[in-house]
């Protein structure tokens, strides 16, 4: 009797029946049908090889190699190619079936950090196990050579446990869906008559938004919409005090400052809200940004002002809020000059972000901005820097838009191949180019067959452009025109040192390289829109987990190259190496023409010590917006604070000064959003310990000291 070990250590009776079904698989593949006489001449074949080995157990794979000699032998050659390529493949699944087990198991004791916002609690558990098991899903129904591509790490795949149920993220339509009301699948929520409400309800709009989505959401113009509910308000207060019998000038200044005060408490609960209402199944609070700054009224900018007072207050005990990412816009003329009947704004915006590393800061008077601002389109963008506005299938703007999805190309890897051949670069950036265009026009071809049903909020009640009309049934292709695709790339730094020695913070030609990389990615993308009619971006990837995912395939591909591969991530996008020395004033220059070219998404980080004063918030972003075409920026610093008495602490205290507690909450930027030190991934963990302040400041008409 022979016996056939399984590769779990069975053993089970040799069955010649499956080598049957496996030969004639694989003659079909090929499209050469074996007769039955041919086929039992192989069996015959294998056994006898067995005999002659005087064997009476073998194992799968030796069973499996005996298969090919026998076709071979039998002169079968173009179906042992194909019963090969066949073990190969079932190899492939095998080793991605071991993988989700084993990415299961750590699960289990622990939840992974490519994504700083993931709690470690039973939802976030159960909801990383099924993200799991859908990746493996996707990459095994994808084209071979496309999972192949994001397997080796020459491509990612943003969200791959995403690819075929949703989409990235929106910019929420917020005043128009507020004004008309919504249904979240259990009853229509009439519009709000008060602010408090309307405050409620804009949260509830980016918590049903991110069940729909995979990526973050945006009030794109928080303070114009939240203004529409103002005077309604008023008007309520003013009603009830003269019922009550006040009249005349005491009035007017009662109704005002019971309104304050109740702006207060709706901007308090915003705040409040975002940091404790949980989506996705319970396993994160949402990833949300609030754009606000560009007030059209009186009361709008009241709105902008409570709300930054708000947050500057922080929660309960005073600790740091992580949501929402706040994008202050800048606009000369508005609030960007002392004579500008908003400046008070500005300089509020910067008093909090000198504490609270929010807000983050947006220059409408950009040109690529500005364009759109003279038309009536105010930009807007994320935490996780989404930015779109032009439409080749409709109205420009952001407002029911937003990224379908990300493919980011690992652009070091490139250098590395490139051996330092400038030309041969740019031929396997094209050719990674037209793979990540594969991607996801393979990607658009999965979610036109998902319906309105399928995405019953965003969709179904008409928050994205293109869902005007449809009805449940419908698909969704109509919205994915709208919408755009995006390519993003890593590690321009690296890239850069591969090919030249140096990156783009060293030297002129490093920074002319750089330049030339990014417009070419970017005119590539600017093609595909009139190849496809669809809306093609660049992104500069905020790259979370991949920092340190990408490294790591090529290290074990490449070794260890200096200022390529020695260290653990990735430098994020277009920035320059976080551990170089470099003037405030030459990273905002170096870095201000990839802004433009990144019509995708982007963003720069100015890293400084502890809490810097307003007043250097200010001048620096005044240097930014003034001088160079920069569009948004960050200050950085590490926040740290007790978790007991909410004391802010610096970076040398142990020890909190006002309760002696050691219990200390240190907070840091990841790629846009606020996170706790302990939620940093492996690679960024790394990052955030390289990181240097950048020097100088600015005096005498922003010129460096």
């Amino acid at each position: 009797m022979l016996y056939v070990v399984k590769r779990d250590g069975r053993e089970v009776e040799f069955d010649s029946n499956k080598i049957i079904n496996a030969i004639k698989k694989a003659s079909d593949e090929v499209g050469e049908q074996l007769r039955e006489d041919q086929i039992l001449e192989c069996i015959q074949r294998i056994i006898k090889y067995i005999e002659v080995a005087r064997k009476e157990k073998v194992s799968v794979e030796e069973v499996q190699n005996l298969v090919e000699k026998a076709l071979i032998d039998s002169d079968h050659k173009n179906i042992q190619g194909a019963y090969s390529s066949y073990r190969r493949e079932r190899t492939r699944i095998r080793g991605i079936k071991s993988d989700l087990m084993k990415a299961i198991e750590k699960i289990g004791i622990e939840t992974d950090r490519d994504n700083a916002n993931v709690g470690n609690n039973f939802s976030a558990k159960l909801l990383r196990i099924a993200s799991e098991s859908n990746k493996w899903h996707n990459l095994y129904n994808m084209p071979k050579y496309l999972a192949k591509a994001h397997e080796v790490g020459e491509v990612y795949f943003h969200d791959l446990d995403s690819y075929n149920l949703s989409i990235n993220c929106l910019h929420i339509p917020t005043g128009e869906i507020l004004k008309r009301g919504f249904n979240t699948g259990y009853g229509t929520i009439k519009p709000p008559k008060r602010i408090e409400t309307a405050a409620e309800l804009s949260c509830i709009l980016l918590q049903s938004t991110q069940n729909d989505m995979f990526g973050g959401q945006s009030h794109p113009d928080f303070d114009n919409d939240m203004a529409e509910f103002i005077e309604p308000t008023r008007i309520e207060i003013r009603e009830e005090l003269i019922s009550y019998g006040i009249q005349g000038e005491k009035l007017e200044k009662i109704v005002e400052e019971k309104l304050k005060s109740r702006v207060h408490q709706a901007m308090q609960g915003i705040v409040y809200n975002l940091n404790t209402m949980h989506s996705r199944a319970g396993s994160q609070v949402p990833f949300s940004s609030i754009n606000l700054g560009i007030p059209n009224s009186k009361d709008a900018a009241l709105v902008c002002e409570i709300f930054l007072k708000e947050y500057e207050k922080g929660l309960g005990k005073g600790e740091q809020p992580i949501f929402p990412n706040i994008i202050f816009r800048v606009k000369k003329g508005v609030n960007r000059e002392v004579e500008d009947p908003y400046y008070y704004l500005y300089k509020l915006a910067c008093e909090v972000a000198s504490k609270r590393m929010n807000p983050t800061f947006m220059n409408i008077d950009a040109d690529f901005n500005k364009e759109y601002y003279d038309q009536g389109y105010i930009p807007a963008t994320m935490g996780c820097r989404t930015y779109l506005m032009k439409n080749v299938n409709g109205e420009p703007g952001c407002k029911g838009r937003g990224n379908i999805a990300p493919v980011t190309i690992n652009l070091p890897r490139i250098g590395i191949e490139a051996n330092k051949d400038i030309d041969k670069f740019f031929e396997i950036l094209e050719k990674r180019l037209v793979l990540a265009k594969d991607a996801l026009l393979h990607r658009y071809s999965v979610l036109k067959n998902l319906r309105v049903k399928d995405l019953p909020f965003v969709a179904g009640q008409g928050l994205m452009k293109g869902s005007e009309g449809l009805k449940a049934e419908d698909s969704i292709e109509p919205i994915l025109k709208q919408g755009t695709w995006v390519i993003g790339f890593i590690g321009l730094a690296e890239t850069l040192y591969s090919l030249l020695g140096c990156h783009h913070g060293e030297s002129q030609e490093a920074r002319e390289l750089g330049l030339r990389i990014v417009g070419f990615i970017r005119e590539y993308v600017d093609r595909l829109i009139e190849e496809t009619k669809l809306n093609w971006s660049c992104y500069a990837t905020p790259a979370e987990g991949l920092s340190g995912k990408f490294i790591k395939h090529d290290k074990k591909i490449f070794g260890i190259i200096k200022g390529v591969t020695d260290k653990e991530y990735y430098t994020n996008s277009f920035h320059i190496p976080v551990n170089y020395s470099i003037s405030i004033k030459d990273k905002i220059d170096i870095e201000a023409p990839y802004h433009k070219l990144c019509n995708a998404g982007h963003i720069s980080y100015i890293e400084v010590d502890d809490s810097p004063s307003p007043e250097n918030i200010m001048d620096i972003i005044n240097y930014a917006y003034k001088h160079t075409n920069i569009s948004y920026i960050g200050v950085n610093f590490h926040i740290r604070y007790c978790k007991d008495c909410g004391e802010n602490l610096l970076s040398n205290e142990s020890k909190c000064p006002k309760c002696n507690s050691r219990d200390i909450q240190g907070i840091s930027r990841v790629t846009g959003y606020l996170s706790l030190d302990e939620r940093f991934g492996p690679g960024k963990y790394e990052e955030r310990i390289d990181r240097r302040s950048h020097t100088g400041s600015y005096k005498n008409n922003y010129e460096i000291s």
